[in-house]
């Protein structure tokens, strides 16, 4: 940080949005680094300083109903008594160990349960620390899977406009290449097939010829039903069983040798469409799914990517060259994967996907009849996920604070207005929720 950043962000830290802020704030703010944020032109963030349910708690006193549920991981509230005394349990005999040449219960126990719960045979999870290395992880595979099982050279990925896989390289090079957080990197990442998503006939055929012709093709990678950061786009289970044919297809010999299906389900997994899983809803089964956010429910970082039989067995051999040589720091954190545990007992227990129906049928009601508003483009809902489309771009900055000056905690993406809401929401929260959204379609505040 050069002296005239550093000044800049003192006065920012000075000025009358932070006066009257806390003094770990105001002696952080010219320090810390914030995410999708510049730095020198931002809205200051508020402190909060507690979460309880569905609320957040201001410094000042307020207490916001959060709709975004920290970036989509807080599925069963903040705080849920059963999560924190999982990783209290865990803290005091070991809070974290390697896992090279070292075992421990929680996440062997995690991987058992896993692999019973997800669809078909994804019975073996690698676990890392975040969505993006899991996708990382999930590409890493693919692109093993082909040299060790059929001596093949494939490293080429299909992916899907709107699709966001994360923020590290490899997961940039297979997003959307026009969306705004990655386009100024086209230059520095490897070219891949980005394709519109085949929801009809003619784009199925254009990816199966695809498929056919290029034979550098380790993966097809999508997020299924539901693309979350590309503006909370939805699609058909027709469209993902589109895209499992394609990669099923035979060769001239009748073998199958198409590419692998990855269903990266970090957002849309634990319950976020409606189904546990984006793929029990489409009854189509991934070779490899990768899984994060609602997995630990907003307490820990963890993420995990299960393979399939057919793809773990490319790897399950006596030739040591064969192995994932692939090892983050904190794979299988002991205190994440009792937390995680801990979240599955949630599923098992409370009545989970209930309470997401109910969230849709409020969101479907609230906000339907915003559809025949000139201003508003769609109203899209599917499970713990409803988004406004406006028809025109609006101020995000304005229409965050706006937001919060209802009592509400709501970050839009583009010109989409959404939440994710935690599914142990009250209606009363809930409705708080849709009403700022709605009062913002109606009246185009900003």
């Amino acid at each position: 940080m050069d002296g005239s950043e550093r000044r800049s962000h003192a006065a920012l830290a000075e000025d009358g949005a932070t006066a009257e802020k806390p003094n770990w704030y105001r002696e952080g703010l010219p320090h810390i680094w914030l995410p999708y944020a510049q730095m020198k032109t931002m809205t200051p963030p508020i402190p909060a300083v507690a979460t309880r349910g569905s609320t957040l708690q201001l410094d000042d006193g307020r207490r916001l109903v959060d709709g975004v549920g920290a970036w989509w991981t807080a599925a069963h509230g903040y705080n849920h008594p059963h999560l924190l005394d999982a990783a209290r349990a865990q803290l005091e005999p070991m809070p974290h160990i390697m896992l090279g040449g070292l075992a421990h219960e929680q996440a062997y126990r995690l991987a058992a349960r896993l692999a019973a719960l997800t669809p078909g045979d994804l019975g073996r999870a690698f676990f890392s620390e975040s969505g993006s290395v899991a996708v990382e992880v999930a590409l890493k595979i693919a692109v093993q899977y082909w040299r060790n099982a059929h001596g093949q050279t494939r490293s080429k990925f299909v992916a899907f406009l709107g699709g966001y896989h994360g923020d590290t390289f490899a997961t940039m090079a297979v997003c959307d290449p026009d969306e705004g957080m990655h386009s100024l990197f086209q230059g520095s990442l490897a070219p891949q097939h980005i394709l519109p998503l085949p929801d009809t006939p003619a784009r199925h055929d254009a990816l199966e010829r695809l498929l056919a012709e290029d034979q550098s093709i380790a993966g097809v990678i999508v997020e299924p039903l539901i693309q979350g950061a590309g503006g909370m786009r939805m699609h058909d289970v027709e469209t993902l069983r589109r895209i499992r044919a394609a990669c099923d297809a035979p060769t001239a010999a009748g073998e199958r040798q198409g590419p692998l299906l990855i269903f990266d389900e970090v957002f849309t997994g634990f319950g976020r469409t409606g189904e546990m899983f984006a793929a029990d809803a489409a009854g189509v089964t991934p070779d490899i799914m990768t899984l994060g956010k609602a997995l630990s429910g907003g307490v820990t970082p963890l993420a995990a990517t299960l393979a399939s039989a057919r793809v773990y067995a490319a790897f399950h051999d006596d030739d040591p060259d064969k192995a994932l040589m692939h090892g983050p720091t904190y794979t299988g954190h002991a205190v994440g994967c009792a937390v995680a545990n801990a979240g599955l007992d949630l599923f098992e227990r409370e009545p989970r996907l209930a309470q997401i129906r109910a969230i849709e049928a409020q969101c479907r009601a609230a906000l339907a009849p915003l559809e025949a508003l000139e201003q508003v483009a769609a109203v899209r809902v599917r499970g713990a996920v409803a988004a406004i489309e406006m028809a025109e771009a609006f101020d995000i900055e304005a229409a965050r604070a706006w937001f919060i000056a209802q009592g509400a905690f709501i970050r839009p993406l583009g010109q989409v207005v959404y939440i994710t809401p935690a599914y142990t929401i009250e209606p009363d929260e809930l409705a708080a929720l849709t009403t700022a959204m709605r009062r913002f379609a109606e009246e185009r505040p900003v």
